[in-house]
């Protein structure tokens, strides 16, 4: 069974950086390495948002509001994906999760619960 753990979160206030990481188990290198991945996050009172995604080329693509602070990467042989923030803002205060779909599964596997973050002003 695939299993997503989030860590890295924490407080910190505005301007200040955090790099996330998820950790992606229950698949192997090879499906971990040709999956698409994805961050997402979910503020308060919102409904969940992507973030950023990296494809299997390492392509990525960054919502309009975190472009530019924010960058995701992938380490396969750690089956491991991080975003790394900076310059964050208050209204980057959330929990962020990550997901993706493995192999022949049709959509993304059961969530995980996420790392929370927190920006002050």
């Amino acid at each position: 069974q695939v299993r997503l753990v989030e860590t890295g979160g924490g407080s910190v206030q505005t301007g200040g950086s955090l790099r996330l990481s998820c950790v992606v188990s229950g698949v192997s290198e090879v499906i971990f390495s040709s999956a698409a991945i994805d961050w997402y996050r979910q503020r308060p009172g919102l409904q969940r948002e992507l973030v950023a995604s990296i494809g299997s080329s390492g392509n990525t693509y960054y919502a309009g509001s975190v472009k530019g602070r924010f960058a995701i990467s992938r380490d396969n042989a750690k089956n491991t994906v991080y975003l790394q923030m900076s310059s964050l803002k208050p209204e980057d205060t959330a929990v962020y999760y990550c997901n993706g779909i493995w192999g022949d599964n049709p959509g993304y596997t059961d969530w995980g619960r996420g790392t929370q973050v927190t920006v002050s002003s």
